[in-house]
């Protein structure tokens, strides 16, 4: 800020010289106090100069609606939108959103720092402003083959950058509560450079989870019970309370949440899909299910704007007050949270759920062409097994946990699976797609329920490997030559044929097409897969399959290295034991 601004400012505050904007005519959301306060709200330059009775060059009416500060979310993955930046800020905005704290882990573990280089540039043509961490796991675990190997030497540059406001989700917990050398050095890059440390630390408690919030871990967003937030809470952790499009976690953590800790608890969303976005909404959503679960507005709020700012340090956001930015949503109601207009930086940007701004797109042939396979076919698939006694990755519908099972599967005289539409076990593959090592590793995949064809994504949490699963080795070796062609995304099949695609250019990761044409999109995906493969209706057919290789979530994942038990943090045969 200039001289001459903070000077106009301080006069705009003062009522000595008029407002470039007022909205008038609002019930105005003090996050200090609670309280609605009926009066004007003064803009100047980009910032509120104070709220009270001003005039404006602008003047607008506010028609009585609730004026509140701009919503934070505090964690979210762009790319598990399958947007653009651009094309996500253009559907969060009129929903109220203004900051995200975004984590570009899936785009750097593909495409290293030139994954975040096209994030941080693509972000600068949206008016919702987004704030990066830097991906703490690339790869996630040593357990599998990423795109990109980012260590503590590599993290100095950008680790220092000023829209990198820390270290992303430190996943790899065991690292850190064993205080690995490697997991130390890249601790202590956060450190050095005076930034935040973000959590993840699932399932994690007693003295371990005291070893883990000892490196000042700054929140986790991996609550699923209150026991888990009220341990992490009473350690000096931030809770962020999670709704997204495949965990949702906000109503059991809501009972958790009282007068005494509620400024320790945010509100973020993590992965939403865009159909997720339209239909429900973003952070409105949230605040409406915890007033739904007899939370009080004032205090949700809270959690979806001052909370979030102070946690990350954003202390020119989360509030309306004299100096700080003006980011102001305003509401129709407190039950509902109806959003009616947004404005950011003092820019009426959102406007009855339309957003008002061009949208530019930054060029993507940095990030395209990401699909590497070698030396893939047919027999890649084939597992040569001694024992029909087998692991199986058994789903747990309604999140990305899976349980570690064990089942009789009939084989035939090669030792090959005999699928069977009698048992709800079908051969799940992940194929290596970043550095042509040839790698393919089988399993079995309990309760999805595929009944014909096969499916395959380059969405594999956290490598984004090509996962692929169906009836028969021929349609699941068809589906990933298929998507290899058009250069990721999303392929379904059927009987040789595509029954329903969505290639992914970016990075294999994202669409460059509109959110609404994504949704459109995913909605006939869903519905073939339902309708054409069999897979179970109580089973979200892609989110579900992108998180089987999640080998940071317990039990038991497939990596492009083997089947891998969460749980021992080790491989272990597909074969069973007895």
């Amino acid at each position: 800020m200039t001289k001459e601004a903070l000077k106009k400012l301080i006069q705009t505050a003062a009522g000595t010289i008029p407002a470039d904007t007022v909205i008038k005519n609002c019930k105005v959301f003090n996050v200090f106090t609670g309280q609605f306060v009926q009066g004007d709200i003064a803009l100047c330059g980009g910032q509120i100069a104070g709220v009270g009775a001003y005039s404006g060059e602008e003047e607008v009416d506010a028609g009585g609606r609730y004026a509140v500060p701009g919503f934070i979310d505090s964690h979210i993955h762009i790319e598990s939108s399958y947007l653009s930046p651009e094309e996500l800020g253009r559907l969060l905005v009129p929903h109220g959103g203004t900051t995200i704290i975004a984590d570009p882990h899936e785009i750097v573990n593909v495409c290293g720092i030139r994954g975040l280089d096209y994030m941080m540039a693509a972000a600068e043509n949206t008016a919702l402003d987004v704030e990066f961490m830097l991906p703490s796991c690339v790869p996630a675990t040593p357990f599998e083959h990423a795109g990109a190997v980012i260590d503590a030497p590599q993290m100095a540059e950008p680790i220092r950058r000023d829209k990198i406001l820390g270290l992303g989700e430190f996943m790899n917990f065991p690292g850190v509560v064993d205080a690995d050398d490697m997991v130390l050095d890249k601790l202590m890059a956060a450190k050095e450079a005076g930034k935040l440390i973000d959590g993840h630390s699932p399932g994690l408690s007693g003295l371990a989870l005291n070893g883990y919030a000892a490196a000042r871990i700054q929140g986790d967003h991996e609550c699923s019970t209150v026991e888990d937030m009220e341990a992490r809470l009473s350690l000096g952790m931030y809770v962020l309370l999670r709704q997204g499009s495949a965990c949702h976690d906000l109503r059991a953590l809501i009972k958790g949440v009282t007068p005494e800790n509620s400024r320790r608890c945010l509100l973020c969303s993590d992965d939403r899909q865009p159909r997720t976005i339209l239909d429900q909404g973003h952070l409105d959503d949230h605040l409406r299910i915890c007033v739904e679960e007899g939370l009080d507005p004032a205090t949700a709020l809270r959690m979806a704007t001052l909370n979030a700012a102070e946690c990350f340090r954003l202390y020119d956001r989360g509030a309306i007050a004299p100096g700080y930015r003006a980011d102001i949503v305003l509401l129709d109601d407190l039950e509902e949270f109806h959003v009616d207009r947004v404005w950011i930086r003092g820019v009426l940007a959102a406007e009855k759920g339309e957003y008002l701004l061009p949208v530019e797109h930054c060029p993507i042939d940095d990030v395209m062409s990401s699909v590497h396979i070698r030396d893939f076919s047919v027999e890649r698939l084939k597992m040569h097994l001694k024992s029909g006694h087998v692991h199986t990755i058994q789903i747990q519908p309604g999140g990305v946990v899976t349980k570690k099972g064990t089942a009789h599967i009939p084989l035939d005289e090669a030792g090959e699976f005999l699928w069977s539409k009698d048992r709800d076990i079908a051969k799940v593959a992940v194929v290596e797609r970043h550095h042509e090592t040839g790698n393919v590793a089988c399993a079995f995949l309990e309760g999805y329920g595929i009944q014909e064809g096969a499916i395959a994504l380059s969405i594999a949490h956290d490598s984004h490997n090509v996962i692929v699963v169906g009836v028969s080795d021929e349609e699941m070796a068809f589906a990933v030559e298929r998507l290899k062609e058009q250069g990721g995304g999303i392929v379904l099949v059927k009987d040789g044929k595509i029954v329903d695609s969505m290639p992914m250019p970016i990075a294999g990761l994202m669409s460059d097409q509109s959110g609404q044409w994504v949704a459109e999109k995913l909605e006939s995906i869903h519905e073939n897969a339902y309708r054409e493969l069999g897979i179970h209706r109580s089973v979200e057919p892609v989110m579900t399959l992108c998180f089987m290789s999640l080998a940071v979530i317990p039990e038991l994942k497939l990596t492009d290295m083997g089947l891998f038990d969460v749980t021992r943090f080790q491989f272990i045969p597909v074969e069973a034991e007895g």
